[in-house]
């Protein structure tokens, strides 16, 4: 049965809608919600369009620590990072700013949130709304630098004008993720939480899947999930080789990570390709640490080859490449 079409929001509403910046849904050729009397294909929906168009594939090159921006955006369920911002970015901050400091997410998913001692928390799994992640990242920053004490900031386009992640952030500082096992980070003082703010904290904590950084090795993360436990691991090279590389090592059976794991797919996310390992429920974060380090040293010998692939490579190859989730 085919769903009955959605009422259309009063012209008033729609004009509200605009001037906060939030995202109205309208047909094509339905009046633009600005007011201007031009169809919305015509006026901002022209905007919008070229947005989409300029995709940017990934968001986070250039920045220090490419694989685990990705890695918190997609792959982790609680982390923070500490941010160094340029001197040009703090200059538009009102009142001082202790820290800026980047977490996986934030209450009710607000894009940033300035805190009461003027520090900045930055979410990262916020919803795109400009084709150009870095891009929406910093505008949330910005606003954050800009807000009083004790504000949320709500999410909103970005105007083309608007700088990037890699405009506002110093390149040279290390990007050090810490994983924690729940989100006690949104709260100044978790310690004291009672009531509705402590029930809310612990039935989101409930939902964390766990999940460790490797210390072996870059930007590979291990979580446990029922039954099974997985190491997802974000790899800076690029696909094409890396999945020829990745189907050598299948054919010889060289893909593993000891007794009982397998290489069972990737991920493709932001620009860069995540093999995804399954492993024994018995296999913890340590366990992984040897055999990680040791997948390197493979890994950077099959990259290395450039002969044709041999017929089971191709069919490894094709079956890594019906494995593989496109996630951002």
């Amino acid at each position: 049965m085919a769903k009955k079409p959605a009422k259309k929001a009063p012209a008033r509403a729609q004009s509200t809608a605009a001037a906060t910046g939030e995202i109205p849904v309208v047909g094509a050729r339905e009046a633009c919600p600005c007011g201007s009397g031009r169809r919305y294909k015509a006026c901002h929906g022209r905007e919008a369009s070229h947005a989409v168009q300029e995709l940017v594939a990934r968001p986070f090159e250039g920045l220090p620590g490419e694989g685990d921006w990705v890695a918190l955006r997609e792959l982790v369920p609680a982390a923070t990072v500490p941010l160094t911002l340029t001197a040009e970015a703090l200059a538009g901050a009102v009142g001082e700013v202790p820290s800026v400091t980047l977490a996986t997410v934030l209450p009710m998913a607000w894009p940033a949130l300035r805190r009461q001692d003027g520090s900045v928390l930055l979410g990262l799994q916020t919803q795109s709304s400009s084709g150009d992640i870095s891009k929406d990242l910093a505008d949330a920053l910005v606003q954050a630098l800009a807000a009083e004490p004790g504000t949320p900031v709500p999410p909103r386009r970005p105007a083309a004008e608007t700088p990037r992640l890699q405009d506002l952030l110093d390149t040279s500082a290390a990007f050090a993720p810490t994983v924690h096992t729940g989100f006690e980070y949104w709260l100044e003082d978790a310690d004291s939480a009672t009531g509705e703010v402590a029930a809310s904290l612990e039935a989101a904590n409930a939902e964390v899947i766990p999940t460790v950084r490797l210390g072996s090795v870059d930007t590979a993360y291990w979580c446990s999930v029922p039954d099974r436990n997985h190491l997802r691991w974000v790899m800076p090279h690029a696909e094409e080789p890396l999945l020829d590389a990745l189907a050598r090592l299948a054919a010889a059976d060289e893909a593993g990570l000891g007794e009982g794991t397998k290489l069972v797919g990737s991920f493709r996310a932001h620009g860069l390709t995540v093999p995804v390992w399954d492993l024994p429920s018995e296999m913890t974060a340590d366990d992984c640490e040897k055999p990680a380090a040791a997948f390197v040293e493979r890994l950077a010998g099959a990259l290395a080859q450039d002969a044709p692939l041999s017929a089971d490579e191709r069919r490894a190859r094709a079956g890594l490449v019906n494995r593989q989730v496109t996630l951002g």
